[in-house]
């Protein structure tokens, strides 16, 4: 397929459009309707991207920033989310029609191999075990090579955020209660306890070292939060994506990505921004231009050279400020500089 409209980094127009401020490259070909998930590959440069047309395409994206795509498949309503196998040759996804599949994409073949009551929101894979978060309150650990659950684990509300990092599972829900299990017995809630966030939970993100996650509200905020009691007092809350010229200006925090080299952390948000920080000296590194399109979700490429993320309409305002006839939908490339994403020590003028 020809890769019309191809942008590299650093190529961009000197003009930047609204929705790309930061003059990122372009992915050739985006969906035609709001995006859900990206993932890359964990062995290379394929990005899966999902979205509310059904679709799950997958794209090849070079160093230099070129894209291709590559293959897409449909499912029966609109993907939430997306996974990939550990040696890259499968990509699972899930959605509102309430079931996961598997894509097998040497032979370009797909399969359903898991079902819930309610739309899957959020899919993890780990030593060959997918594990499923669904709106039905449960969720679910399957062996691909069976029809059914290897255990359903009930939720007493349905799952908003989901995050593994082996052996941590954390979960967030939508009545604000956050749940944690130790993957050698998923039975178990080892701790249970009220987001330390006031409002809606948008997304959670494990450490790294698997110590600790993240939690990112619909408030503009993000909590910093230790597994282990002894490590409690290096928990804390910043403020984020918000307008500080505008008292009202409070934006969701859709998405947030470890860079897997340097462990810090990028937030993105409904505000259209993205911002590079360092929890460990509780500082942000870079705050990047503001984009016009919120930007629902993202992810790093292996190495930490791409910076994938979608700009598109998020839902946040509901069906109404959503125009099908104008709406515009991309995804876009970033190439992080080390002044973004490598931590340096904490001056004592600087500011979070």
């Amino acid at each position: 397929m020809a890769a019309f409209g191809t942008t590299t980094f650093g190529a961009s127009s000197s003009t930047a459009a609204q929705y790309n401020p930061n003059k990122d490259a372009e992915l050739v070909s985006p969906p035609t309707d709001s995006i859900s998930s990206l993932h890359f590959s964990p062995t290379s440069n394929f990005l899966t991207v999902t979205s509310w047309d059904n679709q799950v395409r997958c794209y090849e994206v070079q160093p230099n920033g070129q894209s291709q795509p590559k293959a897409a498949f449909a499912h029966g309503a609109p993907v939430l989310c997306s996974a990939w196998s550990s040696d890259g040759s499968k990509v699972f996804s899930a959605g509102c029609d309430k079931e996961a599949k598997v894509w097998d994409l040497a032979s370009n073949s797909q399969q359903t191999i898991a079902k819930h009551d309610a739309p899957i929101r959020h899919m993890q894979f780990f030593n060959n075990m997918l594990v499923t978060g669904s709106w039905d309150k449960t969720l679910k650990y399957w062996d691909l090579r069976q029809p059914n659950p290897l255990h359903t684990q009930t939720l007493p509300e349905r799952v908003y955020g989901m995050d593994v990092r082996a052996p941590l599972l954390v979960v967030g829900l939508a009545n604000r209660r956050i749940q944690i299990f130790h993957l050698s017995n998923p039975a178990v809630v080892v701790k249970e306890l009220e987001s330390p966030l006031k409002f809606q939970t948008r997304c959670i993100t494990c450490f790294p070292d698997s110590t600790g996650y993240l939690v990112g509200s619909i408030e503009g905020r993000v909590a910093v939060h230790h597994v282990d009691d002894s490590l409690q007092s290096k928990n804390f809350t910043f403020k984020c994506h918000r307008d500080q010229a505008n008292g009202d200006g409070i934006w969701a925090v859709n998405s947030i990505e470890f860079h897997p080299v340097h462990g810090t952390f990028v937030t993105a948000g409904s505000d259209g921004q993205y911002n590079f920080w360092d929890k460990d000296s509780k500082q942000r590194l870079k705050a990047m231009a503001r984009g016009s399109l919120p930007i629902p979700c993202a992810s790093y490429n292996k190495e930490g050279s791409i910076y994938a993320y979608a700009a598109c309409y998020d839902w946040s305002e509901g069906h109404a400020k959503h125009n099908p006839a104008t709406a515009k939908n991309y995804v876009l490339l970033h190439q992080p500089q080390d002044t973004e994403v490598k931590s340096r020590s904490r001056q004592t003028s600087g500011r979070r």
